[in-house]
């Protein structure tokens, strides 16, 4: 990474890690382009990890934070918690760990919300949806209403697993992040 140039740090898990995709082709890959065809200078750092949750990425959170210093993180967790059953409340306690965290770093935070699939039952699935919603108020960060918006619905969007989306999808995931970080970003160079 350049020196000097003001890093975005995306902490998240198979969503963000390219899972099941060609080498830089995700929507983190997508954003260091868009950065750099709108001439924003930042460089960006993926820090995901397939399968992580986010007990998983407080824990890596402060090795991250010392060694990439970013400006911005980006948080795209929380999923894996609901496919384990994590409860609510220990996932909640980890993003405002990491928000804090983050900010304790002089790290400006996006929080990229998720919902869990309808079969998880409407109560569970509103109150985990809830989570992202409340930190973003309580603790004043952007926050991206759903990563997964615009394509939720759409399985040919979707990998065979119906849970990761294909490389023609991933457009429209760095759409749905980018009106919450574009206002963080420093103006354009050039």
């Amino acid at each position: 990474m350049p020196a000097g140039q003001p890093v975005i740090v995306v902490l998240g898990d198979s969503l963000s890690a390219e899972y099941g995709l060609p080498r830089d082709t995700g929507w983190v890959a997508l954003l260091r382009q868009r950065l750099a065809t709108e001439r924003i200078d930042y460089s960006v750092a993926n820090a995901s990890v397939s399968g992580d949750t986010t007990s998983g990425g407080r824990s890596r959170l402060s090795t991250v934070l010392q060694r990439l210093k970013p400006a911005i993180v980006v948080v795209e967790l929380g999923a894996n918690d609901a496919l384990r059953g994590v409860p609510l409340a220990t996932t909640e306690r980890n993003l405002r760990d990491i928000v804090d965290a983050s900010r304790r770093a002089h790290a400006q935070v996006v929080l990229v919300g998720m919902y869990v699939p309808p079969n998880y039952g409407p109560d569970y699935t509103q109150k985990f949806h809830g989570i992202y919603t409340r930190l973003s108020k309580d603790l004043r960060v952007p926050l991206v209403p759903f990563l997964l918006a615009g394509i939720a619905d759409k399985p040919d969007m979707f990998q065979a697993d119906q849970i990761h989306p294909t490389q023609q999808a991933q457009g429209v995931l760095l759409d749905n992040v980018w009106p919450s970080l574009k206002p963080l970003l420093g103006k354009p160079h050039g």
